[in-house]
């Protein structure tokens, strides 16, 4: 193969890819047809790369092919028809990844295209944390970039952060409250104000408070994650009641003081009653579980076959099959049963009706729920995107496939009253 059949090949890719890029650029007053564009701009930026690699692997062919032939002028001119078309594949993965670029770019631009009518200092923002940096950072780093806001976050438990939401009040410097669980957006649902129509309507009505205060970002389900190694399918619990079973007895993890634990026996709470909560508790207790401080060592310690079965949410344990390979001695348990233990909670986010950059406040709430945002979240940390059009991790049953309990999560908000639980029970101090 010449050089002259490379070049028109390595030209016409890097036009597709460059004029798709073009498009969005053009599509920037519809998000929708902007996001399609990127992505295909994305694809073929990808394929371009690869056919790029492809290039030069028949390149290099050619050029041990030339090596072996006996007529020396043959040769010299397939080396050099070789070198010539390395040199083109290289280049055409260079435009490729230039374009991949770019169309990011693009979709950071075009998706806060809004903003720009809004002032030449874009101001700033406070957000109040209870999602852990890790998590969360990118892609409130990638708001600020698009948007020149300056953007500062308070971290902290989702508990903690509601608490010091209550004690500072009106005197709150917050504009918005990111929550890991419904339970502490609930429990300062008075300081929040109404959020827009249009951001509300993003996600389904399961998903968003009743009175449109706060809103889901995020999916994200109770699970029992197993290891592989200790526990065979046949012996796996029907629900969070058969772990009170003597053979579970010092093989359990748990995260008492976890938002979502506590979140998940608010919802014992509602749905089984005081009692009944109280007794699973104490027999749980009578079990002997091992005492985490929260869901990523659960999933470990599963993993290295310290523990039989934890009590987690669905994510972290794809994060550390990203990481360790399909080979890691885990998996999760959805329980299907629709009682508490199968909860399909968010995390989720309001406005502080004392905001003093609400304007801000609202552009965050918009971001996070864009097309961008969304498959951060299903991408990035596998959990459950909300908004229509954003396609699920592939590690993931679909949503609409869990049986949660279908309970109003707004009624996720007395922590008191299971913290109060939990220490008459003895499972926090």
């Amino acid at each position: 193969m010449t050089s002259r059949m490379f070049r028109p090949l390595t030209l016409i890719i890097a036009l597709v890819v460059v004029g798709l890029t073009i498009a969005a650029c053009q599509s920037s007053d519809n998000n929708a047809e902007v996001m399609s564009a990127v992505n295909e701009a994305n694809q073929a930026a990808q394929e371009a790369a690869a056919a790029a690699q492809a290039a030069a692997a028949a390149a290099e062919k050619a050029s041990m092919a030339a090596q072996d032939t006996t007529a020396s002028t043959v040769a010299e001119e397939a080396k050099l028809a070789a070198v010539d078309a390395a040199t083109a594949a290289k280049a055409a993965t260079s435009a490729a990844m230039e374009a991949s670029d770019a169309a990011k770019q693009v979709a950071n631009s075009a998706m806060m295209a809004p903003l720009d009518t809004m002032m030449e200092d874009p101001g700033s923002l406070v957000v109040y944390s209870g999602r852990s940096e890790s998590l969360v950072g990118p892609i409130i780093e990638q708001f600020a970039e698009a948007t020149g806001i300056d953007v500062q976050v308070k971290y902290g438990s989702t508990f903690e952060i509601a608490a010091t939401l209550l004690e500072e009040g009106s005197n709150s410097p917050a504009d918005v409250f990111f929550a890991q669980d419904p339970g502490g957006l609930g429990a300062v649902s008075d300081l929040l104000a109404s959020l827009p129509g249009d951001v509300v309507l993003k996600v389904p009505e399961w998903a968003r408070s009743p009175d449109g205060s706060w809103v889901g970002i995020s999916g994200r389900a109770r699970v029992i994650v197993y290891s592989t190694e200790l526990v065979s399918e046949d012996e796996l619990p029907t629900s969070v009641m058969d772990l009170t079973d003597p053979k579970w007895k010092g093989r359990i993890g748990w995260p008492p003081t976890n938002a979502s634990f506590r979140t998940m026996v608010t919802a014992m709470r509602l749905m089984w009653g005081e009692d009944e909560t109280r007794q699973w508790l104490l027999d749980m207790q009578a079990n002997e579980p091992g005492i985490f401080p929260k869901n990523t060592p659960i999933v470990a310690a599963a993993g290295a076959g310290e523990v039989a079965v934890g009590l987690v949410n669905h994510y972290y344990l794809h994060r550390f099959i990203q990481e360790e390979g399909d080979d890691f001695a885990a998996r999760n348990l959805f329980l299907k049963n629709g009682g508490p233990d199968s909860l399909v909670m968010v995390a989720g986010a309001g406005v502080l009706n004392t905001s003093e950059n609400r304007q801000n406040a609202e552009a965050f709430m918009r971001f996070m729920l864009s097309k961008v945002a969304q498959q951060y979240f299903a991408g990035q940390t596998f959990e459950y995107p909300l908004v229509e059009g954003v396609k699920t991790h592939r590690l993931l049953p679909p949503i609409d496939t869990l049986n949660g309990p279908g309970i109003d999560l707004s009624q996720l908000s007395d922590l008191q009253g299971t913290d109060a639980l939990l220490r008459e029970t003895g499972v926090i101090p």
